[in-house]
């Protein structure tokens, strides 16, 4: 019997995964197990087939080729070897994105064997004070973007008396150029599990919930089939692991709104409300979900607990650099040879992401900017390249970090009109609750196509920058207050991109 991974992952669907399996599984003595990818999304459908030597990868590959893969008839430059040598893979350090790729998603068997649950273990054997000790001296931030303690967070949560209390995880990945939580949620759901688990526990919550957009249709499958598979198991219900400690988990699947990335408008939104930022204080640690102290973290961080507690949080604080500790998952999209996931200690410079492991753009012509961290980020110039991804490094150079994705422009890419995008897309996304965004934003796409346009340049851009300055400071969340990042970015490294237009009609004229 062989035996032949092949991804259920949505990305590796896309391009025609579920028709190699069905292949595979035609042919007779071959047992076909869905993994997750591995993150070398230019290779998929990446088929591993396994060997006495190890699981053997081959890339892009058909329906037709099954029994060629299986005779190791392929080409030679279709055949990676085994996977888990591949130079690509080595290099990197998985900790949260350990397992993904390896492990069977929906075997809670499987997820124990490659060492799951042995943080949730640990975590019970101590009081929760101490877990949320861990958790501060691992110095793990949040991953949504905002990077606030965690640590904080918790112990917020936890000295905030209340009869109730919830866990809630902000899967609502809207970012463009973001896939991670899809990612983790289809290859390992239970490492979420696992960390939600152990929060709740920690902070006194016996709820927990995970929005997600209903854009993610398999990540929805994928943690209902790994949550069932945790009841069974006795990770999840009224004694988990055998301790006495009761944590129920509920899915719950939004409309796709951007705003509803932002905690409280997912906290609305999970009250069956209409998603609106809230107004701040009080803060969800404090009053969030239906009123009760909430404990809000991104899934990336929930993500982390399990091996910060199976480990200690003194073995994740050695990672990383300065204030940022540990890894971060980076996304690697847009016009670039070699888009995924490469999961490093945050120091990692941006030019080794784009360039060592990104490979530069698809297109082969040079890179002109990056925008990092979602369309509220910032473009980013190659003269910038040497910037280590961490947070205050980031914030220093007028950028962000983000939930750490990329998205990657060659020389053809015209600056000025993706700042508009960035005014437009706020403008259609925002709530509408505060005027400066909802407002700001409007005015800001027409007075960028007045600025394109050639009309009155320089008074324009004069009203640009005060609108920016209006919308970060008046904004009653990050959805207008970091908005101006990528048009002043933009404004800042590709000033010309604005005035083309002008000197265009100017010439004509004359």
């Amino acid at each position: 019997m062989t035996t032949v991974y092949v991804p259920g992952d949505a990305a590796a669907v896309s391009v025609g995964a579920d028709g190699v399996a069905a292949a595979f599984a035609a042919i007779p003595d071959v047992t076909v197990v869905r993994n997750g990818s591995r993150g070398m999304l230019w290779l998929e459908p990446l088929v591993e087939v396994v060997t006495d030597d190890g699981r053997v990868g081959y890339g892009n590959v058909v329906p037709e080729e099954a029994a060629a893969v299986l005779a190791g008839d392929l080409s030679e430059d279709r055949c990676l070897g085994v996977v888990d040598q591949h130079p690509w893979l080595t290099s990197q350090l998985r900790v949260s994105f350990a397992r993904v790729g390896i492990v069977d998603p929906t075997s809670s068997d499987e997820y124990a064997a490659h060492g799951g649950w042995a943080g949730l273990r640990r975590a019970l054997t101590l009081a929760p004070d101490e877990v949320i000790l861990e958790v501060t001296e691992s110095g793990l931030r949040g991953r949504g973007g905002a990077g606030f303690p965690a640590g904080i967070k918790w112990k917020t949560v936890r000295d905030t008396p209340a009869d109730q209390k919830f866990v809630t995880c902000n899967a609502d990945e809207g970012d463009s150029g973001t896939f991670a939580d899809r990612m983790l949620l289809e290859g390992d759901p239970f490492t979420l599990i696992e960390g939600m688990a152990i929060a709740g526990y920690a902070v006194g919550a016996t709820e927990g919930y995970v929005y997600l957009r209903s854009e993610y249709p398999h990540a929805v499958v994928a943690l209902q089939r790994a949550i069932d598979a945790s009841y069974a198991a006795g990770f999840l219900g009224n004694d988990v692991a055998g301790s006495g400690v009761r944590f129920d988990l509920h899915i719950r699947v939004g409309a796709g709104a951007y705003i509803c990335g932002e905690e409280s408008s997912m906290l609305e939104s999970l009250e069956g409300k209409r998603g609106e930022v809230r107004a701040k204080p009080p803060i969800p640690a404090i009053s969030g979900l239906f009123g009760r102290p909430t404990l809000v973290n991104n899934l990336l961080t929930l993500g982390a607990v399990p091996m910060i507690l199976a480990d200690g949080g003194a073995a994740y604080a050695a990672l990383g650099v300065g204030r940022s500790r540990g890894t971060q998952i980076f996304q690697l999209a847009g016009n670039i040879a070699r888009g995924g996931i490469v999961e490093l200690p945050f120091g990692v410079t941006l030019g080794e992401l784009v360039d060592d492991y990104g490979g530069g753009t698809r297109s082969g012509r040079p890179v002109r900017a990056v925008q990092v961290g979602g369309p509220l980020g910032a473009y980013v110039p190659p003269e910038q390249f040497t910037l280590p991804m961490d947070y205050e490094a980031f914030a220093e150079a007028g950028a962000m970090l983000g939930h750490g994705g990329l998205v990657v422009f060659d020389d053809t890419v015209d600056m000025a009109r993706m700042a508009r995008f960035a005014m437009e897309f706020c403008s259609v996304e925002s709530c509408g609750k505060c005027t400066p965004c909802r407002i700001g934003s409007t005015r800001g796409v027409e007075t960028i196509d007045r600025i394109i346009a050639g009309q009155d340049v320089s008074a324009n851009l004069v009203l640009l920058q005060d609108l920016c300055d209006t919308m970060t400071q008046g904004s009653l969340c990050a959805m207008g207050g970091l908005t101006p990042n990528p048009v002043l970015s933009a404004l800042r490294h590709w000033p010309g991109d604005f005035t083309a237009s002008a000197s265009a009609s100017e010439g004509a004229v004359r």
